[in-house]
């Protein structure tokens, strides 16, 4: 049976309906660390190196669905008691469900996906606010709505298959192919692995500037490249001409399911070498080593977005759930909390 959850700020219990546990004396965010070490199909973005980082420790608890094994989990960014909302750098969050057995009838999928569903919803019941971006792996979010949850669509934009170059090349529109020989031939922009992290935040920070936006905080974003440097799930690529000048770098992280491109600049001075449509391209190639997908994280921004879907990318949709306002004094709180972080 499932277990029964109970809330004291910041943590979330989950007490034993009938004594048994199925790892004894664990707490729930033990138990899903566990699981996180052994389970392959959990998202990057729910891992729980990734949610200590992005959330901090303290702010991220997990809500388990689990008889005699863990079925299902949500893990949650709590940065003020009552709000769950979306920790940054991360796309997505929500539920992961078990794979069920293949043979598992369609009706018998949805009915077992709405029930742990539901049980998340009842859960959450404590808590005033809540928004989180669902993977687009989440089809179904019959049991928020029916609890009076709204839903925003967002899109994202995927290539699939992606070690067949040839295939991709084709699939990419004129001018993303124009703009890779361009900067090959023309201005003799050679791509690199590994450059260093203040170079691409150089050059990030100078791409937020030209757009009149101030860059967001690097914290986080540090040691992301730095611990996903060293779980070899996370690399920066960087365009230099003949002259040693970085023109535009892009930062993607990978897991065997899917690769995510999670930040990226270029020089404004630079940007018409066409460096950024090569350094992308150069860096798909590559995670073609470790996984078939490449996910752009998509944007509803038009530039953006036109600037993925020119790459062939597909067009796939995904949830934003919410419920409840965010008040100026949480809303003043979380940032209170951001920037304490960041001086800690």
């Amino acid at each position: 049976m499932p277990l029964n959850l109970f809330y004291r700020h910041p943590k979330l219990y989950l007490m034993p309906n009938n004594g048994r546990f199925g790892m004894k004396d664990m707490t729930p965010k033990e138990k899903y660390r566990k699981l996180c070490q052994t389970e392959p199909t959990i998202p990057i973005f729910s891992r729980d190196w990734w949610l200590d980082i992005v959330c901090g420790e303290e702010n991220w608890d997990v809500i388990l669905y689990e008889s005699d094994k863990i079925e299902a989990s949500m893990p949650l960014y709590i940065p003020k008691q009552g709000v769950i909302t979306m920790p940054i750098y991360t796309q997505t969050m929500g539920p992961w469900l078990a794979p069920l057995p293949k043979e598992t009838k369609y009706a018998h999928q949805l009915l077992t996906k709405q029930e742990i569903l539901r049980f998340f919803v009842e859960k959450l019941r404590i808590f005033s606010h809540f928004h989180q971006n669902f993977s687009y792996q989440i089809t179904d979010w019959l049991p928020f709505y029916w609890n009076n949850y709204t839903q925003t669509t967002r899109y994202t934009y995927i290539l699939e298959n992606i070690c067949d170059t040839q295939r991709l090349w084709n699939n990419m529109q004129t001018n993303i192919r124009r703009n890779i020989q361009k900067a090959e031939t023309k201005y003799n922009i050679s791509v690199r692995r590994g450059i260093p992290t203040d170079e691409f935040l150089r050059v990030q920070a100078l791409s937020f500037k030209r757009q009149g936006k101030q860059a967001p905080r690097n914290t986080e974003l540090k040691q992301l490249i730095d611990v996903s440097r060293q779980r070899g799930q996370g690399d920066i690529w960087g365009g230099f001409d003949s002259k040693g000048q970085l023109h535009a770098a892009v930062f993607i992280v990978w897991q065997s399911s899917s690769a995510y491109y999670l930040a990226g600049g270029g020089d404004p001075e630079l940007r018409t070498s066409g460096a950024h449509s090569l350094v992308l391209w150069k860096a798909i190639q590559d995670v073609a080593a470790y996984t078939q997908t490449f996910d752009f994280e998509g944007s509803m921004l038009p530039g953006v977005e036109r600037f993925f879907r020119e790459f062939g990318a597909k067009q796939i949709p995904y949830f934003a759930i919410n419920k409840g306002k965010l008040s100026l004094y949480h809303r003043a709180c979380i940032k209170l909390n951001r920037l304490l972080r960041d001086i800690l």
